[in-house]
């Protein structure tokens, strides 16, 4: 699934900038239907460490009534939760009717992180990881939650980029973590981990999106654009008709030169 992922994807600020409020609104809209029809929501954040993950969060809630929905950054387990069913802590988060709940990495870290850096098996009780998570999410399914699985992917190139930039910066230089580097280290190891869970937990009631991360722009798009997507085709309303890349960067281009002759018309009077 994650070969197919274009990383050379992009979108100008001028693209962007020009169908960003009509995203904002749009995503709002489905959130109050949700709300209105007690539709429940899990959007789940997962992918590569700098890949993204919080900035397109804040930038996909932004706009947001702030009523509708709760984000959850998922830590490893306390000490309590170590004691508990390994999933009985995200039974606690997850939505109300109507409610909107985001992850930013979620159960999947049971399946990652702690399947490849603290080597957890992948069975407990001769019952398979996959199973327990294949169950869970059918159980919240058939109740009527809507999931949204998004995984950002970056090149493991454009990952040492960013860490370097990142610890250069005395400000930013604490987000990057032994276990940052030692994910970079064993890029491969976590690729092949990703693409094994995606294969077995991509399914018709809580299917998988992976989105190019490497243009800031383009990620926010693409995220915008996969949860309309999937929110309009549940509550069964009007499609969005999507412009191709290619038009939406002309298109903008055109209203962005209509605005300049406006500026100067005014600047003239003025």
């Amino acid at each position: 699934m994650l070969d197919t992922v274009d990383l050379s994807l992009s979108l100008s600020d001028t693209a962007f900038k020009h169908i960003r409020r009509f995203l904002q609104q749009r995503l709002y809209q489905l959130e109050k239907l949700a709300f209105d029809t007690k539709v429940p929501t899990i959007i789940v954040f997962e992918g590569w460490e700098t890949a993204g993950k919080g900035s397109t969060i804040q930038e996909i809630t932004s706009q947001l009534d702030p009523r509708g929905f709760k984000t959850h950054s998922i830590t490893p387990p306390r000490t309590l939760e170590t004691k508990m069913p390994w999933l009985w802590r995200f039974w606690l988060k997850t939505p109300r009717y109507g409610e909107m709940v985001v992850f930013d990495n979620s159960w999947y870290r049971r399946v990652l992180v702690e399947r490849i850096q603290n080597e957890k098996p992948m069975s407990l009780n001769g019952r398979s990881i996959y199973d327990d998570i294949n169950d869970f999410e059918r159980l919240l399914a058939d109740d009527g939650t809507v999931f949204i699985k998004l995984w950002l992917h970056i090149s493991p190139e454009e990952q040492l980029r960013r860490f370097i930039r990142l610890t250069k910066d005395s400000a930013q230089a604490w987000q990057v973590t032994a276990e940052e580097w030692e994910q970079h280290r064993r890029y491969d190891d976590y690729l092949a981990a990703a693409e094994e869970m995606m294969a077995k937990t991509n399914t018709s009631h809580a299917p998988w999106s992976a989105i190019s991360a490497t243009n800031q722009n383009y990620r926010f798009y693409a995220v915008y654009r996969a949860i309309i997507n999937r929110l309009e085709a549940v509550l069964d309303v009007t499609p969005t008709p999507w412009l191709s890349l290619v038009d939406l960067e002309e298109a903008a281009a055109v209203s962005q030169k209509k605005t300049d002759k406006k500026k100067k018309k005014k600047s003239k009077k003025a």
